[in-house]
């Protein structure tokens, strides 16, 4: 304490020195309050005597401080449904003094409000602020509390208390509705054409409360055609979500409600009532789109056919339905314009129109009107008010005579106007039954007999129709059957009687003359019976013509002496019936001569003539167009292979005659080859060489035919050179097989091939090899032409004398001349 305090020495006028204690600083007895000194006292003696004392100085306390708070600002939270008496804080003051001057007095200050003195305490001694009154955040939600602490100094102690209300949610959401569209005590109409999105009033929704408890949301309570869509924070517009249906819904009490996010949530409502006006939107509607509606014929004018009905779903006069018939409707319904009764004005008949079908309209009164449509079908049901009528009063058919037992004759049609039942129509026959049948339904009629146009050329008789209806109707009609002739008889030749006839031609008729005639007559009629004849063989020069019409045969060419003989000639007459021509062939044997005198000789020829058939060419008519091209290209590859031996053969001739060694080594070989008939006819051919060489001169030189088939031993091989003389024997004439039918002709035409035989007169010949060769399958066949019949120079055949036994052969001829004009050679394979 020196520092603190001091000793100042004072001297008496007695001359004692007294010691003073000096406070030399400020005392803070709160910060000391004690001081512990020690004094000496030292004399001037030496050595000095001192003597010590304690000194003790105590600090007494002054009220020099202020109470101090704790804290300065203090800053509190309480709810506000905190409930009186509640503790809101606890202040804290400290003073530094001791005694009553540390004595600490808490109070509010009076700048606080007035609503803070009532709603809080505050204990004087213990500075603890309470609840003194029920608190509202929404009345205010901060109190600023200022507390003073004061030890009984003048200047007080300050501190500040902030207390926050604290919300909870107590209070309920508040709708506010502001109408868009005028309500009408208390109810918006709203059209129910209204369009989406069309604004009905203006909600704002409201809460006190703060946070999550003063956060609203708005919304309807069940699915109505409007939405709530918000505008702002707290404010939804209320308008249309989807087309409104008066039909539907008439009418709509919309719940509004208002809900905040408390825990747990405070809900709030408001109903709004709106009503759909009505709109003509809605067409009537029929209670059947198509009716359909049956009714007899006949009936009385006025009958009533039905009642139709539409519904309007509308309201008001826009439901009001109006009745009318359509356009198309015809005049004979009438449409009852208010009750809808649809009647026949007219006696309907079937049979001029059997359905009728039309439209009516059901229209409403609203504006503007709507309407709509539905079909009426009425169909008349059909009596039995019609005869059968038959499609002709009088039938005439046209039958041919073959027709066979109940073959078609015809069909009789017959209708009947009527329908059902009362058309079915059965027919019959009323006489005339036992020649023929006619089917009660299809109406054919089939003959019960076999039909001769030349007994009987027609037949009538009377059909009767008669409907199926309750009571019956029938009709009749007449029939005529007229039979019609059949090309079913061919030809008959009356000229000639016989086919073992002849005429005799003198050889001075001249071109043009009629020589013979022929003559057939036909039992058809028509064109059936039309006939025409041609020569279709045996005369193969053309020396006579035919008139197709009249059956005359006239020489067309002069006579000349290769034409002397018996010319046999195939005439075909055939009718123009259809649809097959039938045909008759007869044989017309004419002898060329000036006259006859040996007549049982011709007859001897006629008749072996006879025997042997048909020429070749009566069946050309028959060839088709493909085999008779393929006739042409056999005959062209014949002709074209014998030409290539006859070049072959003339070559070999020639080198042959050059070559007179070579001729009698050629002659030693064929010795025993040459087909010699006789000696005789050698030596003319000798003496015939002398002369000059005539190309009349019938000379058959060289004949070649080479085929070799070894595999088959029963083929000849035929090899050789032939020198034929005219005096031929007929030795061998018809020994040839004809069998063979060649395969390009159809199988209904002639058999050509078994049937050939020269157009001569003369019969043809064979001629087979002397000496054996191998064997081959084909012969050499040749034919003489027809001038080679009768020898030149004989006026009659008696002058002919034959050694032979064969009376015929002309070989044994010994009439001088010979053979004028060379005849062509034919030659046939035929397969053995």
């Amino acid at each position: 304490g020196q520092n603190v305090f001091g000793l100042d020495i004072i001297e008496t006028p007695e001359g004692d020195k007294w010691p003073q204690l000096i406070v030399q600083q400020i005392l803070d007895r709160e910060q000391k309050d004690t001081y512990v000194m020690k004094i000496k006292v030292e004399d001037g003696g030496s050595p000095p005597r001192s003597s010590t004392a304690i000194l003790q100085v105590t600090v007494t306390d002054v009220n020099d401080n202020r109470p101090v708070f704790k804290e300065q600002e203090v800053e509190v939270s309480v709810p506000e449904n905190a409930p009186v008496g509640t503790s809101v804080s606890q202040l804290h003051a400290t003073d530094a003094d001791l005694g009553s001057n540390a004595q600490i007095h808490f109070y509010f200050s009076n700048q606080i409000s007035s609503l803070a003195k009532r709603l809080f305490a505050i204990d004087n001694t213990t500075g603890l602020i309470t609840v003194r009154e029920p608190l509202d955040r929404e009345e205010s939600p901060v109190h600023k509390l200022t507390v003073l602490a004061s030890d009984g100094s003048s200047t007080p102690s300050r501190a500040t208390v902030t207390v926050n209300v604290t919300d909870i949610n107590d209070n309920v959401p508040s709708i506010d509705t502001r109408y868009i569209i005028n309500p009408v005590n208390g109810t918006v109409l709203l059209s129910e054409k209204a369009p989406l999105n069309t604004k009905i009033a203006l909600i704002t929704v409201m809460d006190k409360d703060a946070d999550l408890n003063g956060k609203v949301t708005c919304f309807t309570d069940h699915d109505v055609p409007f939405r709530l869509k918000p505008v702002f924070d707290n404010q939804f517009l209320l308008e249309t979500a989807t087309f409104l249906d008066y039909e539907a819904t008439r009418e709509y009490a919309i719940k509004i409600v208002a809900s905040d996010s408390g825990k747990p949530p405070l809900n709030q409502s408001a109903m709004l009532l709106i009503k759909i006006k009505d709109e003509n939107d809605n067409a009537p509607v029929f209670t059947q789109p198509v009716i359909g509606l049956s009714i007899p014929e006949n009936n009385a004018p006025g009958t009533q056919l039905t009642k139709i009905s539409a519904t309007d779903a509308d309201s008001g006069r826009n439901a009001e339905i109006s009745y009318i018939l359509g356009s198309d409707a015809p005049p004979i319904f009438n449409l009852d314009r208010r009750t809808g009764i649809l009647t026949a004005v007219r006696k309907l008949d079937r049979e001029k129109q059997d359905r009728y079908s039309f439209t009516v309209l059901a229209k409403d009164n609203g504006m503007p009107p709507l309407q709509t449509n539905a079909t009426v079908t009425v169909s008349v049901l059909d009596q039995n008010d019609n005869s059968p009528a038959f499609t002709h009063n009088e039938y005439n058919f046209y039958v041919p005579e073959n027709l066979p037992m109940y073959g078609t004759v015809g069909l009789i049609t017959v209708t009947d106007a009527d329908s059902g039942e009362n058309a079915a129509v059965t027919l019959s026959i009323l006489n005339g039954r036992d020649n023929f049948i006619i089917d009660p339904l299809t109406g054919v009629i089939r003959p019960n007999i076999t039909f001769d146009r030349e007994q009987q050329g027609s037949y009538t008789f009377q059909v009767k129709a008669v409907d199926g209806g309750r009571l019956q109707r029938s009709s009749t009609a007449k029939v005529t059957i007229n039979v019609v002739d059949v090309n079913d008889n061919r030809p008959v030749f009356v000229i000639p009687s016989s086919n073992y006839s002849y005429e005799l031609v003198p050889t001075s008729t001249s071109p043009g003359s009629v020589v013979t005639k022929v003559f057939a007559v036909d039992n058809d009629t028509g064109m059936n019976a039309e006939l025409r004849y041609s020569i279709i063989g045996g005369n193969s020069r053309g020396l006579f013509t035919i008139d197709q019409l009249t059956g005359n045969i006239t020489l067309k060419e002069k006579v000349i002496t290769s034409d002397h003989g018996l010319h046999r000639l195939v005439i075909k007459v055939n009718d123009l019936g259809q649809p097959e021509s039938l045909y008759t062939i007869a044989l017309v044997h004419l002898f060329v001569n000036d006259t006859v005198t040996n007549s049982s000789y011709i007859q001897e020829l006629v008749r072996r003539n006879m025997e042997a058939p048909v020429g070749q060419n009566v069946g050309d008519g028959e060839i088709t167009p493909q085999t008779n091209d393929y006739v042409k290209i056999i005959i062209a590859i014949i002709a074209g292979t014998m030409t290539v031996i006859l070049v072959i053969f003339v070559t070999a001739l020639v080198r042959c005659r050059q070559t007179p060694r070579h001729k009698v080594v050629q002659k030693n070989k064929q010795s025993g080859e040459w087909v010699s008939p006789n000696q005789e006819n050698r030596q003319i051919k000798k003496k015939k060489k002398k002369k000059k060489r005539s190309p009349k001169s019938l000379l058959l030189n060289f004949v070649t035919i080479e085929e070799s088939k070894p595999d088959d031993p029963g083929h000849e091989h035929i090899n050789g050179t032939l020198d034929i003389p005219v005096e031929l024997e007929e030795q061998t004439m018809g020994k040839y097989n004809w069998a063979t039918t060649p395969t390009t002709f159809k199988p209904d035409s002639p058999d050509l091939a078994k049937h050939y035989k020269s157009a001569s007169p003369q019969p043809t010949f064979q001629i087979k090899p002397e000496t054996p060769v191998p064997p081959k399958k084909h012969h050499v066949i040749q034919e003489l032409p027809l001038d080679n019949t009768f020898v030149v120079g004989c006026d009659s055949l008696s002058k002919c004398s034959s050694s032979s036994s064969d009376p015929y052969s002309v070989s044994e001829c010994s009439c001088q001349g010979g053979f004028k004009t060379p005849g062509p050679i034919h030659t046939r394979q035929v397969m053995e």
